[in-house]
């Protein structure tokens, strides 16, 4: 029979094994709290059919809270072109003044004028929700293509040739533009563009979600924090 002693002993032990297991995840909990961007994990799966913007937003609040950021306001970084009366919206006005972190606590940009300019956008950085590295060039199956609808300094594209894919609302017919978001792809001006690499394409129509996985991509978005 064990004795008093080693009894005592043996709940200390397992008081402080459970204080340590508290302790050690305090700093993931925290880290998560802190994150205010992410890259998402998935797409909606419905193609660049998103519900617009309202619906694109509430998939990036989602996806935080489900990864313990719920608690901030979340918004994807989207543009729209003016159509049907309805002005056209700028990503970089949708997301808050920053800074920006990711799930490690790495800034990716400091401000939107950073975010625009030099910023801190890696495949190692633009983590997903969940802290893990997104596939890029190289990696089976590529999924660095980002849709954006944006021009490079974050602004949406004038009325006409369709960037958006129909405001996000279309899975077929329309033609989105793509970001990079590991930064690199085929040689070109545009291929390091985090945000305006490229716009979609493919024999659905170019809005699908075949097409957009036939150049790259799963329909991800960027999502940031507002506040």
């Amino acid at each position: 029979m064990p004795t008093l002693a080693k009894i005592f002993s043996r709940m200390c032990f397992g008081l402080g094994a459970a204080s340590l297991a508290v302790l050690a995840a305090q700093p993931a909990q925290a880290q998560a709290a802190d994150t205010s961007f992410f890259v998402t994990s998935v797409g909606i799966g419905n193609g660049a059919n998103l519900g617009g913007l309202a619906g694109a937003d509430n998939y990036c609040q989602t996806l935080a809270q489900a990864a313990g950021a719920g608690a901030k306001t979340w918004r994807a970084y989207l543009s729209t072109q003016e159509a049907d009366g309805k002005p056209a919206v700028n990503a970089r006005d949708r997301i808050g003044k920053g800074p920006w972190q990711n799930s490690k606590g790495v800034v990716i940009a400091k401000d939107v004028a950073e975010l625009h300019g030099n910023n801190n956008l890696t495949k190692q950085t633009g983590l997903t929700e969940k802290g893990e590295v997104n596939n890029g060039i190289g990696d089976n199956p590529n999924r660095h293509d980002v849709l954006t609808g944006s021009q490079p300094d974050g602004t949406a594209f004038a009325a006409g040739e369709d960037r958006t894919c129909k405001n996000w609302t279309s899975s077929t017919q329309g033609s989105a533009m793509l970001g990079h978001a590991d930064r690199t792809g085929i040689p070109s001006p545009t291929m390091s563009s985090w945000n305006a690499a490229h716009p979609s394409r493919g024999p659905e129509g170019g809005c699908s979600q075949t097409d957009l996985i036939s150049t790259g991509g799963a329909g991800l978005l960027y999502c940031f924090a507002a506040n």
